[in-house]
């Protein structure tokens, strides 16, 4: 949807582009590290809006140095998050976009500490995006819900990873394709809902367990999709992930 936009503009959104760094570089001095990539982003994430875009981006920028005041988030930030081995990362899916993969039932609600939490969507969103090959922007996530219960189910956790990627990543997610989803999920479902953005939203498909690798080879070609999912590869932990 973004590069859409984007391409319809042509050489408008350029400009507009170059207007919106003008904008937030001087109500910020930070945003001169900003990239190009960046403007866009989260222009594109704004309909071509320069004063809603830069606002959402100096947002940020605020965030950022409050989130993330090393610039990054390293792996003795997220011990915890890391030992629960719920987070993997390996092959790309047919547009060229690193493959994520959350395993639900792995995520012990009743330990989580909310801060590192947050730590960790931050670290798991760089990792995904440190795997982008040239060109690409967004990232594929597929959601495993088998073995999901009463002991997984963290809404406040889960609004709050949608926050950061919707107010922080905007134009990052490509896909994000939920399996073998427990009806109890659906509970839970019902409260996060409305704090999904429409865009989030259209990226959004829940597969059915009786199609579900027929499903999935629609995006991730054989040789790229995990094991587990009738594909070839591994999982490969998060932290191990390269590209």
């Amino acid at each position: 949807m973004g590069s859409e936009r984007e391409c319809d503009g042509g050489d408008e959104a350029e400009k507009k582009a170059a207007l919106m760094r003008k904008i937030v570089e001087r109500k910020d001095s930070g945003a001169k590290d900003v990239d190009d990539s960046t403007i866009k982003r989260f222009l594109n994430a704004r309909d071509l809006d320069v004063d809603k875009a830069a606002n959402f981006l100096l947002k940020h920028l605020a965030w950022k140095r409050e989130a993330i005041p090393n610039g990054f988030i390293s792996e003795s930030e997220v011990p915890n998050e890391i030992a629960q081995e719920k987070m993997f990362s390996q092959g790309f899916d047919k547009m060229g976009r690193p493959i994520g993969v959350v395993l639900g039932c792995k995520h012990d609600a009743r330990a989580r500490d909310l801060s590192e939490f947050k730590r960790f969507v931050v670290y798991i969103i760089a990792k995904l995006c440190s795997r982008m090959q040239r060109n690409q922007e967004k990232f594929t996530i597929i959601a495993d819900l088998q073995g999901w219960g009463y002991s997984n189910c963290d809404i406040r956790a889960y609004i709050a990873a949608l926050d950061i990627l919707q107010n922080n990543y905007p134009e990052r997610l490509g896909k994000l394709l939920i399996v073998h989803v427990p009806y109890l999920f659906m509970k839970a479902w019902k409260a996060i809902y409305p704090f999904i953005d429409n865009t989030t939203k259209s990226k959004i498909v829940f597969i059915e367990n009786k199609s579900m690798t027929e499903e999935l080879l629609e995006d991730i070609d054989e040789s790229q999709l995990p094991e587990k999912y009738g594909g070839r590869l591994r999982l490969v932990p998060i932290q191990e992930s390269y590209f």
